[in-house]
C-alpha cells in the first residue's frame, strides 16, 4: 500500500481536473438550443456535441487506467490534462458543428486520460479506514460537477457566449495542472501487456452501436446506405461487442492481460456496481435535454434562468454528500444507494408530470431539490460499495472498468434521449411540407404557441426514459453485499504494495 503522510492535498489537486472533465459531460445541454443558432444547427447534430464527447471518453477508459499502472497515474493525469485543456480551447473557436463534433471527441479523449486516475489515486495513497471519506469527496464532486455543469453553463452562455463554455476550462487547466505537479506524489508503477485487438473491438462495437441508436430516428429507422439499414447497424455493434467479450475470456484463460478483467466481475459487489453505475451514467446524461429544451423553448427562459431551477439539485447534493461519505465505511452502502436512485426516478417522474406549458415555473424547484437528496446519496454509496472488496493491485483496473461503465451508460443515455426526443417530436407535432416534424427546425426559443403543448407533451415522453432506467440501478443496489472489513484489506495490502512498488520515491 503506497500510502503518503498528506493525501488530501494530492486528492484536492485532482478534484480540480476531474471537476473540470465531468462539468463538460453536462454543461452543454443548457447552450445546445443557443448553438444550434450560432451553428445553424439541427437538434440532431447538437446533440452529437454531447454524443461524441462522451463516446471518445468512454471508449478508452479501459486501456487509460492500465496506461496509468504502466507510467504513473500522475504522468497520465497531466498528460490527459492538457489535452483535455487544449481542445477546450479548440471547441470554443469552432466555426462550425462539425469541427465542434471533432474537437469535443479529443476533448472526451483527453478526459478519458485523466479519469481513471483519480480512483486509482484514491485506493493507493489513502489507508482503508479513511478511504470511505475520500471516497465521499469523490463522489460529491462527481455530483456537483454534474449538477453544476448545467447552472455555470447558463451563466456563461448568457453573460459571453456559448464559446465561454469551453473557454473556462484553459485557466482551471492550468491551475490544476500546477496543483497536480505539486501535490500528488509519483507513484509505483508496473509492466503491462495492452489488448490492442480489445481496444479496436470495444471501439467499432461501441461507435456502431451508438450511431444506430441516435440516427435511428434520423433515417427512420430504416436504410443508410446501399444494403446498410440502422437496425443492421445495430444488431453489428451487439455482435462485435459480443467478440469482444469473448476475446477478453480467451485472453484471460490464455493467461494475458485483457482490456477488460473478466475475472473482476466474480466479486458480487463489484458486478452490482457497474450495472448500478451504468443507469446512473444513462440517466444523469438524458434527463437534462428534454427539460432544458422545454424551459428554453416552450417557456422561453434564458439559459441562466433554465439552470437557476436546478440550483436546489446542486445545493442539497452539495451539502449531503461528504455528510453520507462519513457514514459509508460503518453501514452498508447499499441502503443510501437504493434510496438515492429511487429518489431519483421518484423526482424525474415528477418533473415528467409537470412538463406542461400552463405549470407555474416555481413548481421546478419541488423535483429540483428530491434530484440533490437523491444525488447526495448515490455517488458515494455507489463507488464505495463497487470498489471497496478489490485488492489494491486491482485498483487500476477496477476504477477504469467502473467509469467505463458508467460513460457508456452515459453515451448510450445521450444516444437514446435525442432518439426519443426526435420520435416523440415526430409524433406530437404536425409536419412540414418536407415531412419533418416542426418542432424539428426550431432555434433558441422561437416555437409559435401553437406548438407550444404539442412540444411540452413530447419532453414530458421523452423524460420517462431516464426515470425507469435508474429503476434498474436501484434493483442492482438492493443486492449489494456487505463490503469487507477493513482488516482483511490490511492483511492484502502489503503484498499488493510489494507488487507493485518499483518505485523508491512511491515508498513512505
Amino acid at each position: 500500500m503506497e500510502q503518503v503522510a498528506k493525501p488530501w492535498p494530492a486528492l484536492w489537486s485532482l478534484v480540480i481536473g476531474f471537476f473540470m472533465i465531468l462539468i463538460d459531460s453536462t454543461i452543454v445541454s443548457v447552450a445546445n438550443p443557443r448553438i444550434m443558432e450560432g451553428l445553424n444547427a439541427d437538434i440532431n447534430a447538437v446533440i452529437w456535441v454531447t454524443s461524441a464527447y462522451l463516446l471518445a471518453y468512454a471508449v478508452p477508459l479501459l486501456i487509460t487506467g492500465r496506461l496509468g499502472d504502466r507510467f504513473g497515474p500522475k504522468n497520465l493525469y497531466l498528460s490527459g490534462l492538457v489535452v483535455f485543456t487544449l481542445a477546450s480551447l479548440w471547441c470554443g473557436l469552432s466555426g462550425d458543428v462539425g469541427t465542434l463534433i471533432a474537437a469535443r471527441a479529443v476533448q472526451g479523449f483527453g478526459a478519458a486520460m485523466m479519469t481513471p486516475q483519480t480512483m486509482a489515486v484514491i485506493t493507493r495513497i489513502f489507508p482503508p479506514d479513511r478511504r470511505g471519506a475520500a471516497m465521499g469527496l469523490w463522489g460529491a464532486t462527481a455530483g456537483m460537477a454534474i449538477l453544476v455543469g448545467p447552472i455555470l453553463g447558463g451563466v456563461l452562455v448568457d453573460g459571453l457566449g456559448w464559446e465561454w463554455i469551453f473557454f473556462v476550462n484553459v485557466p482551471i487547466g492550468l491551475i490544476g495542472f500546477l496543483a497536480v505537479t505539486r501535490f500528488v506524489p509519483a507513484l509505483g508503477t508496473h509492466r503491462h501487456r495492452f489488448d490492442i485487438p480489445g481496444v479496436l473491438l470495444s471501439a467499432v462495437g461501441m461507435f456502431l452501436l451508438v450511431f444506430g441508436i441516435q440516427e435511428g430516428q434520423t433515417y427512420r429507422w430504416g436504410t443508410v446506405v446501399g444494403p446498410v439499414t440502422v437496425w443492421g447497424l445495430i444488431i453489428a455493434g451487439l455482435v462485435v461487442l459480443a467478440l469482444f467479450v469473448v476475446w477478453q475470456w480467451i485472453l484471460e484463460r490464455r493467461g494475458g492481460e485483457p482490456l477488460l478483467p473478466l475475472g473482476l466481475f466474480k466479486e458480487r459487489n463489484f458486478s452490482l456496481g457497474n450495472t448500478t453505475i451504468m443507469a446512473v451514467g444513462f440517466t444523469i446524461t438524458a434527463f437534462p435535454l428534454p427539460t432544458i429544451f422545454y424551459y428554453q423553448v416552450v417557456r422561453g427562459l434564458t439559459p441562466t434562468q433554465s439552470a437557476l431551477l436546478m440550483i436546489p439539485m446542486a445545493v442539497l447534493s452539495g451539502a449531503l454528500a461528504p455528510f453520507v461519505g462519513r457514514l459509508i465505511d460503518r453501514v452498508n452502502p447499499r441502503w443510501f444507494a437504493a434510496f438515492g436512485l429511487v429518489c431519483l426516478s421518484a423526482a424525474l417522474f415528477w418533473t415528467g408530470a409537470l412538463l406542461k406549458p400552463e405549470t407555474p415555473i416555481w413548481m421546478f424547484l419541488l423535483p429540483s431539490a428530491l434530484q440533490g437528496v437523491a444525488n447526495g446519496f448515490i455517488w458515494g454509496p455507489v463507488s464505495n460499495a463497487t470498489t471497496r472488496n478489490l485488492p489494491p493491485r486491482q485498483a487500476g483496473a477496477g476504477s477504469g472498468v467502473f467509469n467505463t461503465t458508467r460513460q457508456i451508460g452515459a453515451v448510450l443515455g445521450s444516444a437514446a434521449i435525442a432518439s426519443l426526443i426526435q420520435a416523440r417530436l415526430a409524433a406530437e407535432l404536425p409536419a412540414l411540407p418536407g415531412g419533418a416534424p416542426a418542432g424539428e427546425g426550431t432555434q433558441g426559443g422561437q416555437l409559435p404557441e401553437f406548438l407550444h403543448a404539442g412540444f411540452s407533451t413530447a419532453m414530458s415522453q421523452s423524460v420517462l426514459l431516464p426515470a425507469c432506467a435508474i429503476l434498474l440501478g436501484a434493483a442492482a443496489a438492493l443486492l449489494f453485499g456487505k463490503p469487507k472489513a477493513v482488516q482483511d484489506w490490511g492483511a492484502a495490502a502489503p503484498q499488493a504494495g510489494a507488487e507493485q512498488d518499483t518505485s523508491a520515491a512511491a515508498r513512505k
